[in-house]
């Protein structure tokens, strides 16, 4: 599944970066996640790296308790800061070998610390590309969380009922597509989706 040696840092930093080119007008603005504008989509990511931060510290309690779909999130006045602070956490916590071992939960889920460290790779990736499309501003995240994401994406796929996603139906991308475009596809999103 995922190396243990996998470094979250430098995805959580470009999505920080798209975060902070997000201006307040861009906030109401629609992101390919259904119902979900800029500014729901930016307080999703802040709950999930609070909550795959404390999966990785094996704090568990509200913040991986909490199932993501259960409500709308929202940003509060402190997003600007509160964010990054919150994605340079979750990196931090995952650089511990021991995250990646044992048992843990996030989404009010139990499971291996490895799936949830691919699970952390995956959410940033995929939400750092509906980031990035929602703004329309070029993405190129980092390759070994895709590697890590498409190979927890693909695995999914394939132990679904019916070839779907379990983030909704897997939208056919060519096998010769970009590795990004596939791992998208995989999400339940179309790679060419734009605002």
């Amino acid at each position: 599944m995922t190396d243990p040696t996998l470094d979250l840092g430098p995805q959580a930093r470009i999505v920080a970066r798209l975060a902070e080119a997000v201006t307040d007008e861009q906030l109401s603005a629609p992101t390919p996640c259904p119902d979900l504008s800029v500014r729901n989509l930016l307080g999703h990511l802040l709950h999930l790296s609070l909550a795959f931060r404390d999966a990785a510290r094996k704090d568990l309690g509200a913040t991986t308790d909490t199932d993501p779909g259960a409500t709308v999130p929202d940003v509060g006045p402190g997003w600007r800061a509160d964010l990054p602070k919150a994605l340079d956490e979750l990196a931090d916590a995952w650089r511990d070998p021991a995250a990646w071992t044992g048992q843990t939960r996030a989404g009010g889920v139990d499971l291996p610390g490895e799936i949830a460290g691919a699970v952390a790779a995956d959410e940033l990736v995929i939400h750092g590309w509906d980031l990035a499309r929602a703004l329309d501003l070029p993405y190129t995240p980092d390759l070994p969380a895709l590697a890590s994401a498409y190979g927890f994406l693909l695995a999914a796929a394939e132990e679904s009922d019916g070839g779907g996603g379990i983030f909704g139906p897997v939208i056919p991308v060519p096998a010769e597509a970009p590795l990004l475009d596939r791992a998208v596809g995989l999400s339940g999103r179309d790679p060419e989706w734009r605002a």
